[in-house]
């Protein structure tokens, strides 16, 4: 199947990703640290603004905006996956060899959204923040260590009580 992206210059696009077979690979904070250093390798050689993110232990969710005069997202992205596996299995001890090959850390694809207007952007990042709590990982998004949201909170966007209610994200968010 071919998939049309938007390519857009500078545009703010929502990203999920997927872990292999839905696998809890990124539970740890050290799996999260690792992801971390991956998005910062990346965003040295081809900058990026990661404007909001979450980590759960199967999939992350991720606002970027991409400088004025870059389009390609997917660089960045096999960048990071391709990044992350190799220090994972550096770690872990999981090498791949002829005889017993190790599973890969990520889906192949990923759902990409070009963000339209400020209110699909609140949208998004509403759905992002509260994820966690939909997912049953948090009673509330503030309880979630591997999330923007703190920072949002910091930044006088949310206050620190915002998703303790049910929170309606409009059509955010593909799963």
């Amino acid at each position: 199947m071919r998939y049309r992206r938007a390519f857009t210059p500078g545009g703010t696009f929502f990203f999920t990703v997927v872990t292999w077979q839905r696998r809890p690979i990124l539970r740890s904070a050290a799996a999260v640290a690792t992801l971390r250093s991956a998005f910062r390798h990346v965003q040295r050689r081809h900058p990026f603004t990661v404007n909001a993110a979450v980590v759960l232990p199967d999939h992350l969710h991720c606002l970027w905006t991409l400088p004025p005069d870059e389009a390609d997202f997917a660089v960045r992205w096999r960048l990071i996956k391709s990044w992350f596996t190799r220090q994972r299995k550096i770690r872990t001890g999981h090498v791949t060899d002829a005889t017993r090959r190790s599973q890969p850390a990520w889906q192949k694809r990923y759902w990409e959204h070009l963000i339209r207007d400020e209110a699909d952007l609140t949208n998004h990042l509403d759905y992002i923040h509260y994820n966690p709590v939909k997912h049953g990982w948090a009673e509330c998004p503030a309880d979630w260590p591997y999330s923007s949201f703190h920072r949002h909170v910091a930044d006088g966007h949310y206050p620190v009580d915002w998703g303790t209610a049910p929170i309606d994200c409009g059509a955010a968010g593909h799963e």
